[in-house]
């Protein structure tokens, strides 16, 4: 796989319980729309790709989840490696954030469980598109911070949320 260790070492930082997150309730809440929106802004900042999956199934472990996905998305074929993606998987109560090995490099396992934390706290109110806007917003200023805007970069990525 070549989902770097290092990445996901970092990522199993970001991982944390989603609060009392209601499948349906948080199906119902979300806003596509409004995170494309956010998605879209972010990457006007840089040449990362910020990507957002939701899972619809029950799963054990969410961080080994989001390293699957993030594979199959083909996260891990950007010109930078520097794709972020965002998983969250309501039924299951969990959550994870990871970055691929350029993303790693510029960031530590305190920027992961800073944006984890603030994500887990607007899930805990059930403010679930505002927390996965927030995550999107605080991996967008990481990536404009260490990956400006290229001339070759383009969109990489689709902008959407995804769901199984």
């Amino acid at each position: 796989m070549d989902f770097p260790a290092a990445a996901a070492a970092s990522a199993a930082a970001a991982q944390e319980e989603a609060g009392d997150m209601k499948t349906n309730q948080f199906l119902e809440q979300l806003h596509d729309d409004q995170i494309v929106a956010a998605i879209h802004a972010a990457e006007k900042k840089t040449s990362g790709e910020i990507r957002v999956y939701i899972s619809h199934r029950k799963i054990d472990d969410a961080l080994a989840a989001a390293a699957a996905q993030f594979q199959k998305l083909g996260m891990t074929k950007t010109k930078y490696r520097n794709a972020v993606l965002i998983f969250v998987a309501p039924r299951s109560h969990q959550f994870a954030i990871v970055g691929d090995e350029a993303v790693h490099r510029h960031c530590g396992d305190a920027f992961w469980q800073s944006v984890a934390a603030e994500t887990s706290g607007h899930f805990k109110n059930s403010e679930f598109t505002q927390g996965i806007i927030q995550a999107v917003r605080k991996a967008g200023e990481l990536l404009a911070a260490h990956f400006p805007p290229q001339a070759d970069s383009g969109n990489e990525l689709p902008d959407k949320v995804e769901h199984d």
